[in-house]
């Protein structure tokens, strides 16, 4: 069962006048009724924030730091924009003595509606490992949701603004051990118990809030309604309906999803036949290379297997296979003099870096197959599982046996490890949590099969990366869940859709849409 959080009536709520940060804090203090704290806005431009206490203190300085901060309202195109910020447990199981890590949120709302009393929807993001959009303008699902709610982008723990676990910040635990122990605690239940510890301080009266979940963001709804149902008023689930199987699904999951990458390497080579040589070239090129491929800006290599990766995007998402196919459009360099020795551009290489998102994203390579453990260990599943399929998946030989090349899909395998140059401090670490076996549970079945909570879901029956198969039987698990099958959008659905997708979901949760 996950942590429980104090009542809203316990924290006494203070004003402080905000500086350039929180250690600068004037000593002002004006304590105001609770309701009043959680109905403020500033309503001229200053310095004024909203603060609550909590005890918690800072690593560095020893001080007692805020549990909440709240900043003021700024703008951009058609909407508003309000940071949050909160210091939580690292672990909730030992609340008290627990570290704490600072967790982001962005609260969103339409211009002219900051006063308003409007309901809360919190928007959980795929990953693991990314943190939410930045919105730059009042466009797609968050133009459409501000409508009626305030949306809550909360950048899951180590992401984005929320203790940022970057290849140079991890590096700062110097043992292995050390950051497998500290990443133990950056899974959904972790994410979903940052969620209540949000939701009660800054939802009047602490009601229960909307969630909507894209991708591993659904997988975090499903374990929201599984432990804490108690803050949920409903849940949207865009292409992310985990198995909820107790051990480890990673292996269940990759038979499927390997057989769907199949699948969209054939529609791709379909759409672009000119790309099966061009492909083939390329691996060729690079199994002939010295060292077995050719460096990478970053200081790492792209091996043949590495290039398979391109997959990943390029395979599962709206215009990914056009942007596959302009990528390899400018593959090799031109030769410019007569004789020169044929090589990939570096605009390829800066691109295939672009792509994989490492040095920014860590996470999501080091934690990517523990999404799926419960009391069992991973033990690199998508590599295992590749191994008795790897005659359909051997580039190399592929490329001498004139065949197209597969790209794999959503797969970490731990050879990325030692190819990938933002992962290769963190290899000893990725096979410690490979062979964890002590995860505790992410999913209750006995809860779902008794769910109250409103649930509507759009499944993407072509999806890449959240397998059809496997999400029915999940839902057939999740009391109460509608579910809305489509071929129009791929796993990108949420985002390329605009206000559709959110808007569908919204008319089934609320009766707009008929069940047949």
């Amino acid at each position: 069962m996950l942590a429980t959080h104090a009542s809203p009536s316990l924290i006494k709520p203070l004003v402080f006048n905000f500086s350039s940060s929180l250690s600068t804090l004037s000593a002002t203090l004006s304590p105001i009724p609770y309701a009043r704290l959680l109905s403020f806005r500033p309503r001229r431009p200053s310095l004024r924030v909203i603060i609550t206490m909590s005890g918690a203190k800072s690593i560095a300085t020893g001080y007692s730091l805020p549990e909440h901060v709240a900043g003021n309202w700024y703008s951009v195109p058609d909407i508003r924009l309000r940071d949050h910020r909160f210091m939580v447990p690292l672990d909730y199981k030992s609340r008290e003595a627990s570290s704490k890590i600072s967790i982001f949120a962005r609260e969103v709302v339409a211009v002219g509606k900051e006063e308003q009393p409007m309901p809360y929807l919190l928007y959980l993001q795929g990953g693991p490992g990314f943190e939410c959009p930045r919105p730059t303008e009042a466009s797609g699902w968050i133009l459409k949701a501000c409508e009626e709610f305030r949306v809550i982008l909360m950048d899951q723990r180590g992401t984005g603004l929320s203790t940022p676990l970057t290849p140079s910040s991890m590096q700062q635990i110097k043992s292995a051990q050390n950051l497998a122990d500290y990443l133990k605690h950056f899974r959904a239940d972790s994410i979903v118990n940052d969620a209540e510890f949000i939701r009660v301080r800054i939802v009047p009266d602490a009601r229960p809030w909307t969630v909507l979940g894209q991708s591993y963001g659904g997988f975090c709804g499903v374990t929201y309604l599984s432990f804490a149902p108690q803050g949920l008023k409903q849940v949207l689930l865009t292409g992310g309906i985990p198995p909820i199987g107790d051990g480890c699904t990673a292996d269940a999951v990759y038979r499927a999803c390997f057989e769907q990458v199949i699948h969209q390497n054939e529609k791709y080579y379909k759409r672009f036949p000119q790309d099966v040589k061009i492909v083939r070239d390329v691996v060729t090129y690079l199994a002939e290379a010295e060292g077995g491929g050719v460096h990478l800006p970053s200081g790492g290599i792209l091996t043949a297997r590495g290039l398979q990766f391109l997959g990943l995007s390029g395979l599962g998402s709206s215009a990914g296979f056009e942007r596959l196919h302009y990528m390899f459009e400018r593959v090799w360099d031109p030769m410019l003099v007569p004789g020169a020795p044929k090589q990939i551009s570096s605009y390829f290489l800066n691109a295939y870096e672009s792509w994989l998102s490492f040095d920014t994203n860590p996470l999501y390579a080091i934690l990517h197959e523990s999404i799926y453990c419960q009391g069992a260990s991973s033990r690199w599943s998508a590599h295992r599982v590749r191994a008795d399929i790897e005659s359909k998946f051997d580039a190399i030989r592929a490329a001498k046996e004139g065949c197209p090349i597969l790209f794999t899909g959503e797969m970490i395998f731990p050879w990325m490890f030692d190819e990938v140059h933002a992962l290769r401090p963190f290899k000893d670490t990725a096979h410690l949590l490979a062979e964890k076996e002590d995860w505790p549970p992410l999913y209750d079945i006995a809860a779902l099969k008794n769910n109250k909570v409103r649930v509507a879901a759009a499944v993407y029956y072509e999806d890449m990366y959240v397998n059809f198969k496997l999400v029915m039987e999940t839902a057939s698990q999740i009391a109460g869940i509608r579910l809305w099958i489509t071929n129009e959008y791929m796993h990108s659905g949420l985002r390329d859709g605009g206000g559709q997708v959110f808007d569908h979901l919204m008319g089934m949760i609320n009766g707009k849409k008929p069940l047949f």
